[in-house]
């Protein structure tokens, strides 16, 4: 095998072991997004909380500036979770 071929193959390796690490920690998110929705649910707040959307942007965007990632990627990316947690949760608090 020749070196890129092998330079290839390690980074792709390190890769899969990054999605797999993103896969856990986004379960984790979610099994504790979940018991946020239950407490939401039994003491009737509504699902979303723009106030609270608002901070994380801020800072997740700040978080990806001094990371080197585009922040605009991160606030789309947390976008995408953030909707999915208040489907989640209008879906708990429907199911009561």
């Amino acid at each position: 095998m020749s070196q890129p071929d092998s330079e290839l193959l390690r980074l792709r390796d390190s890769i899969d072991n990054i999605d797999a690490a993103l896969i856990h920690m986004l379960a984790e998110r979610f099994k504790c997004t979940q018991a946020v929705g239950r407490l939401k649910a039994e003491q009737g707040l509504p699902p979303a909380d723009p106030d609270r959307e608002k901070v994380q942007i801020a800072r997740l965007r700040a978080l990806a500036n001094e990371a080197r990632l585009d922040p605009d990627f991160a606030e789309k990316f947390l976008n995408f979770i953030i909707r999915e947690v208040i489907h989640h949760h209008e879906a708990i608090r429907n199911a009561r």
